[in-house]
């Protein structure tokens, strides 16, 4: 038995573990198919960039610089909780502009940013070159985010781990949810490869596998939720060349702290398929090239991909579904996984501990389907 049962054990999940745990729920349980992190959350980028794609201010783009400006305080608390620094890095992110189509998008980009006092800056070639020698002389142009930052995603969910353990979360790892047990319009539980576990609160948050969660009883709403592939190619340069998070139309490197440049992404709808192909390490290798063709001479180190879980229309799933009481989603953030974390968790737990959420919550409720 559990007070909470969380279904899935990626940096979404563990965050609401931790936060709920903080909060003071007693019996909290994650359940994670494989071992915590291991999938989208483990692929990303960490890229922590709420404007630099943003056009237009709505609840999305509010949503996730809320998220961005949650991360110093998060960083800081689990370092307190865990000695472990997840390498939050507020160099900021460069976005550049390569054909006179690329400069008159991100012109109209600052143009609307800076009107509503956002932190943008607008450079030329030469004042990009000069922050990052290593950008092609190519570009013609470049908006600087001094708030788009990055975080190393794969040290953030060990870090998560070790603060869930820190707090008596119990991990259940190896283990696949096969359904929700619900009756007379609540959740009970849940049915797992290792037998069941009673609880009156469950939260979805299994990523891009969490439409292959049945229910016995009460048929569940039905909210399709599609895994997209996104492969990534991973390049060594010692001593590291270079700080920003670098953007183009095409996609973005993402340099760390050791020497490694992270090159994404690609947009696939493959299913559940991993796969690394010829097609996308080609994709993105002209990427990273024109974006930095000093990585021609840089060896390629690694390659992998993850499934990102992205909803009918491309926005998360947060919140308690109106249908089947005791039943919380916190699922398909896509693309931006890693920046909602902090935001979902505390939303999350604000709604199953009784917390009145904020009105962000209310554009991403299941109920909208």
């Amino acid at each position: 038995m559990a007070d909470v049962v969380i279904v899935g054990g990626g940096i979404i999940g563990l965050t609401i573990a931790r936060a709920l745990a903080k909060r003071g729920a007693r019996d909290v349980v994650l359940i994670e198919k494989d071992q915590p992190g291991l999938e989208a959350s483990w692929a990303a980028g960490g890229i922590l960039g709420p404007q630099a794609e943003a056009d237009q201010i709505d609840d999305f783009f509010r949503l996730g610089c809320a998220s961005r400006d949650l991360f110093p305080s998060f960083a800081d608390s689990l370092k307190e909780e865990t000695g472990m620094d997840v390498e939050l890095d507020k160099t900021g992110t460069l976005y550049l502009g390569f054909t006179a189509e690329d400069e008159h998008e991100l012109r109209q980009r600052y143009e609307w940013q800076a009107s509503e006092g956002l932190p943008v800056e607008w450079l030329s070639r030469g004042e990009a070159r000069r922050l990052e020698p290593i950008i092609s002389r190519k570009a013609r142009c470049a908006l600087r985010f001094p708030n788009d930052w990055q975080v190393e995603n794969r040290r953030l969910a060990e870090a998560l781990v070790r603060a869930n353990e820190k707090l008596g979360v119990r991990l259940i790892t190896e283990c696949e949810v096969k359904a929700l047990h619900c009756e007379d319009g609540r959740v009970t539980g849940v049915e797992s490869s290792s037998g069941s576990i009673s609880a009156p609160v469950v939260v979805l948050a299994a990523g891009a596998w969490t439409s292959l969660i049945q229910s016995t009883g009460t048929p569940l709403p039905k909210i399709d939720v599609e895994p997209v592939r996104g492969q990534m190619l991973c390049f060594e340069t010692q001593p590291p060349i270079s700080q920003h998070v670098l953007y183009s139309s095409w996609g973005y490197l993402v340099p760390r702290r050791d020497g490694r440049i992270l090159a994404g992404s690609t947009t696939e709808f493959v299913g559940f398929d991993k796969d690394v192909t010829i097609d996308g390490v080609s994709e993105i290798r002209a990427m990273a090239m024109e974006i930095a063709p000093v990585l021609d001479d840089s060896p390629l180190v690694d390659s992998w991909s993850g499934l990102r879980p992205c909803a009918q229309d491309g926005l998360p799933v947060l919140g308690p579904h109106e249908e089947v009481e005791g039943l919380f989603y916190a699922t398909a953030h896509y693309r931006n996984g890693i920046l909602l974390a902090p935001i979902t968790g505390e939303l999350i737990a604000d709604s199953v501990t009784g917390v009145p959420t904020s009105p962000l919550c209310a554009a991403f409720s299941p109920n909208r389907f």
